[in-house]
């Protein structure tokens, strides 16, 4: 990727915080342009698409190739997105967890799961499918011999899109994927699953809408979302800078303390038992979510839950956004142009996995919430999964934490089946 205009993280932050601010000012509106236009677009879809505007016009991009003064071509990026990821999203959990209900959560019982394994279905056979239909009017777009075969590739991306970056890596190892092919299915995998996440945020703020046409029982979801509202508004206060401080204090000294935990979890993990790699057992981020998501549930039994009346979630929803506005910068849409047949492939394969999780939830009546989540818990694994959740409510962003750590355990043994797949069916 070419440099672009601006590369100073400095800049490139407030040029993010601007659009945020921008978005959350005209959505302010009750009257007027903006009044209307946020009643078809939600606001956090802009919050995320507003930032990809800015990398495909070059203004800003996560990374890009440099030449030094040696004339030796060197790779810099944009540090934004580890940041948000690695410190605003374990504190946005932990500050968003301090007041859940566990026994409402548990309510949403097994078409949860249903929704979500649904998904990965929808993964596993998906990436085959897509091959047949591709291979009908264009087999060399899915054909390539030995390491960089294309059917290689995209096991990388059945791992990515069942589990996460840890199960992605392990499929490279496990078909022995080329260099070449692996950088081409990282290109895909962001674009296709930004997309995607990008329609299921602009599904969350018509949510009710699409619950009517799929003839959802979202009572279990309202159920929950009142009893947090209700609770809020018991023990709501205007905050001082000692409540403000005591938040952050908890959001963060959470954060370091999993950051320990992880650092010290997955080197052992993975010196003493390599082979739990499968499921994810050796990743840092891994660990850091789980133990971030799991001090802040034992939290929510303690006196720290009174925090939600000073603004917890609505600290932990500022982290998030900033998180959505970091993973926007990261598309590219034009890219899409330098390998149409591969984004093809994986537009047909995103297609069929939706096609099977609105067919299921038709099925069972489960609402789009469950349909959002369970397949962001999948594509986007816990990064992005607890963002959808929130686009629905604050308090509802743990389901997609526990629905994503799922995703982690079984990607592996999930993404080996879909490549075994892709094997025999690739011409």
């Amino acid at each position: 990727m070419e440099q672009p205009l601006f590369t100073n993280d400095a800049i490139v932050f407030g040029i993010l915080m601007i659009s945020l601010g921008f978005v959350f000012y005209t959505e302010s509106k009750t009257s007027g342009f903006w009044h209307k236009f946020y009643k078809i677009v939600p606001g956090l879809f802009m919050a995320y698409f507003i930032p990809a505007i800015f990398t495909t016009i070059g203004a800003i991009a996560p990374e890009w190739q440099n030449t030094n003064a040696s004339g030796e071509i060197v790779k810099e990026s944009s540090q934004l997105y580890y940041v948000a990821s690695r410190f605003l999203l374990p504190a946005a959990l932990v500050l968003m967890t301090l007041s859940i209900d566990l026994k409402a959560i548990f309510n949403l019982g097994s078409k949860a799961l249903i929704m979500f394994f649904t998904g990965t279905v929808g993964i596993i056979i998906g990436g085959p499918i897509a091959i047949l239909l591709i291979s009908l009017v264009s087999p060399e777009t899915v054909g390539g011999a030995d390491f960089d075969a294309v059917w290689r590739g995209l096991s990388t991306l059945a791992g990515s899109w069942i589990g996460g970056g840890a199960n992605q890596a392990a499929m490279k190892e496990i078909f022995g994927v080329g260099d070449k092919i692996f950088s081409a299915m990282i290109a895909v995998d962001v674009i296709v699953a930004n997309i995607w996440m990008a329609f299921l945020l602009y599904g969350a703020g018509i949510n009710e809408q699409i619950d009517k046409k799929l003839q959802a029982d979202s009572s279990a979801i309202f159920t929950l979302k009142n009893k947090i509202e209700a609770y809020r508004a018991q023990i709501l206060r205007i905050p001082d800078l000692t409540d403000t401080m005591k938040v952050m204090a908890v959001g963060f000294g959470v954060t370091a303390i999993a950051h320990m935990g992880a650092d010290f979890i997955a080197p052992w993990i993975k010196l003493n038992a390599p082979g739990l790699a499968k499921f994810s057992l050796t990743s840092g981020f891994f660990w850091l979510i789980v133990l971030a998501t799991t001090i802040a549930l034992g939290l929510s039994f303690t006196r720290a839950r009174d925090l939600e009346g000073v603004g917890a979630s609505r600290y932990g929803s500022l982290f998030l956004y900033i998180l959505v506005a970091t993973i926007g910068m990261k598309m590219n849409i034009m890219a899409i142009f330098e390998n149409p047949g591969l984004f093809l492939v994986g537009l047909i394969w995103i297609s069929f996995h939706a096609i099977l999780l609105i067919n299921m939830a038709k099925m069972i009546r489960a609402p789009f919430f469950l349909l959002a989540v369970g397949s962001q818990a999948n594509i986007g694994g816990a990064a992005s999964a607890p963002i959808v959740a929130s686009a629905f409510h604050p308090s509802l962003a743990p389901v997609g934490v526990l629905l994503a750590v799922m995703g982690y355990a079984v990607g592996t043994y999930g993404a080996w089946i879909c490549g075994i797949l892709m094997k025999t069916i690739s011409p």
